[in-house]
């Protein structure tokens, strides 16, 4: 007999002024014969999944079957789901090395992120996952199928029988949890790559090196390499052209969701991994994915070097979509195939740290992410990086968070977005920016039963007022004085009649964020319920 005492964190209330709040929607299996804690059944009921008018079936309860889960410790994870038993096939015993489960990438993600520094995520589990290695008789139906259970109207934005209602969370599934979490700052869906893959590639006949940390480390006894590396000849998913086109697909469904319905989440996704023989073919030629990644991103519209005027749908080249690469090695990873993990939750965890330490609005790349980066030991591929150096890892770096290893050991070299705009191509610019607009859209539902007059209008901008001071005394803006940092409007000027008559009240914020050497201008529109009319780029 033994027992196991665990910490128990405390409660922590919902703030929508945090910027370290990252969700996490995936296939996870739940952890068999472990009841639900009390904890959790509480938040559950809360926010009316047991016994409000959206209630789901106690089975489903139980499941944790797309709900939405406060995580706030790996420990809590680790209890609830059984992130590492995937089966490798579909046959358990068709296996001649006796291991057959791996790690889920979810749960990877989930583990990399609290051990970065994250402190707050909640999960989102959308199914159990589908077996590493197996047969599949429809490729592209099967590909389908595991995309939209995380992002319903992936490709059939029309469908009814998955049709989106805000006000009835009863219709909500994977991503359309995001719409009524108005805590979160990050959004991820680390299952995107491998759901995107569906074609499986021989064994390695080359192994990757063991999962040692460089530099000098205290002395020990050699310990022996484990005996069984299937994890290590298995290949980590890898895309072909299909595949890219429906990752392409999946993350402008994403964004799309989030610009009608959360407009200031930023969403984190990884590269995938290419084939060998994924290339893209045009009229001037064509381009191999695993030559030259950068190039091969902007000729399936990926990237873009063109400005998109902000009011028209950009696609995935959006201020709110930061993209990692290249995959990483970790000491963790040794239960994952290839013993690489989506570099996803890595940067999450770089920028939930970074936002609690420092501020949301500062770069995580550089000195910050070294001592955070101790256990990463390789990564696929290893990317050429020099300062002013013109190779493809260098230009993918403008618009790809890239890591990569310097002499201080592994770092992340760039903190960027997609953004076709260099204003808002800094990570910082738009995570300042979306923190900006939920404590905005907090200081309007506090005015929301208000008469919509002079007196509250000034009540409004005194109280964003105060919110933007604090951000400029911190170094988020740029100028000399405040009134050189940002400025707030909330009169006669950015209402007209109509807009009175139907009870808008519509505040401009104009600020200048210390990485740009551009205006910004935000207009809120607090009777929107997504909380932001339009973002745009003044000169």
């Amino acid at each position: 007999m033994s027992l196991l005492f665990e910490t128990a964190a405390p409660p922590v209330a919902p703030d929508l002024r945090r910027a370290d709040v990252a969700c996490f929607v995936g296939h996870v299996a739940r952890r068999a014969g472990t009841p639900l804690p009390d904890a959790v059944r509480d938040q559950l009921r809360e926010g009316g999944w047991i016994d409000g008018l959206w209630a789901r079936p106690p089975e489903q309860v139980e499941a944790l079957l797309n709900l939405p889960v406060v995580i706030d410790s790996w420990a809590r994870f680790d209890a609830l789901f059984a992130w590492e038993t995937r089966p490798l096939r579909a046959d358990p015993a068709d296996t001649d090395t006796g291991i057959a489960v791996c790690a889920t990438y979810l749960g990877a993600a989930v583990r990399s992120f609290f051990a970065r520094g994250g402190r707050r995520a909640i999960v989102v589990r959308v199914g159990d996952p589908w077996p590493f290695v197996e047969t599949l008789a429809d490729p592209a139906a099967t590909r389908r199928e595991r995309l939209r259970r995380m992002i319903p109207d992936f490709a059939d934005r029309t469908n009814p029988a998955r049709l989106f209602v805000p006000s009835e969370p009863s219709t909500w599934r994977g991503i359309h949890h995001a719409y009524g979490l108005r805590e979160l700052s990050l959004l991820l869906l680390p299952d995107l790559a491998d759901a995107c893959c569906t074609s499986d590639p021989p064994p390695r006949t080359e192994l990757p090196p063991p999962a040692v940390p460089t530099g000098f480390v205290e002395c020990s006894d050699n310990d022996a390499p484990p005996d069984d590396t299937t994890l290590r000849r298995l290949p980590a998913p890898r895309l072909d052209s299909e595949g890219y086109l429906a990752w392409q697909l999946a993350l402008v469904a994403v964004r799309a969701f989030l610009a009608r319905h959360q407009r200031e989440l930023m969403l984190i996704a990884a590269l995938p991994l290419p084939q060998a023989e994924t290339r893209r073919v045009s009229g001037d030629g064509q381009v191999h994915a695993q030559a030259e990644m950068g190039a091969y991103l902007r000729r399936i519209g990926v990237l873009s070097e063109a400005a998109i005027p902000s009011d028209q749908d950009p696609g995935a080249a959006s201020a709110f979509v930061q993209l990692a690469w290249p995959w990483l090695r970790t000491q963790a990873a040794v239960d994952l195939p290839e013993w690489l993990e989506s570099p996803d939750g890595v940067l999450a965890g770089l920028i939930a740290a970074s936002a609690s330490l420092r501020g949301s609005f500062r770069s995580v790349a550089g000195d910050f992410s070294v001592a955070r980066l101790r256990d990463l030991v390789d990564a696929e591929p290893q990317p050429s990086w020099g300062l002013g150096d013109d190779s493809p890892d260098a230009r993918l770096a403008r618009h790809v968070c890239l890591f990569a290893q310097q002499p201080e050991g592994w770092a992340l070299q760039s903190d960027v977005t997609l953004s076709s705009q260099e204003a808002w191509r800094f990570g910082g610019t738009s995570r300042l920016m979306g923190t900006i607009l939920r404590a905005a859209r907090a200081a309007g539902d506090c005015l929301a039963f208000d008469l919509n007059g002079p007196a509250t209008w000034a009540r409004l901008r005194r109280s964003i007022d105060n919110l933007l001071a604090g951000f400029w005394a911190e170094g988020a803006f740029a100028g000399a004085t405040i009134g050189d940092a940002f400025a707030v409007r909330c009169d006669r000027t950015t209402m007209t009649q109509a807009d009175l008559d139907a009870g808008r009240m519509i505040v401009e914020i104009t600020l200048r964020p210390a990485a740009s050497i551009e205006r910004i201008t935000v207009v809120l529109d607090l009777n929107n319920a997504s909380g932001a009319a339009a973002l745009r780029e003044a000169a």
